[in-house]
């Protein structure tokens, strides 16, 4: 598996706080890939990097899954 490249970690860290972004640092801080999210979402990749960039945002169809993305994987964050 690969990491995410420094692009990716700087675009997000960048990118003003949005949903996709936040689920980007998320992502980031756990190497969870963009190709899992991808597929629990039924979205392509590009549109993932998209969200974690800040260049898009999930729609509003999208946002609940989203949101529940982010609180299953946040369970994963130690503090």
């Amino acid at each position: 598996m690969r990491g995410y490249s420094q692009i990716v970690i700087e675009a997000n860290q960048a990118a003003e706080t949005t949903l996709g972004v936040e689920l980007g640092a998320i992502c980031i801080k756990l190497k969870h890939p963009v190709q899992k999210v991808s597929e629990s979402l039924n979205i392509s990749r590009q549109t993932v990097y998209d969200w974690f960039s800040g260049k898009a945002n999930p729609t509003r169809l999208k946002k609940d899954e989203v949101k529940q993305l982010i609180r299953e994987l946040s369970k994963n964050i130690k503090v």
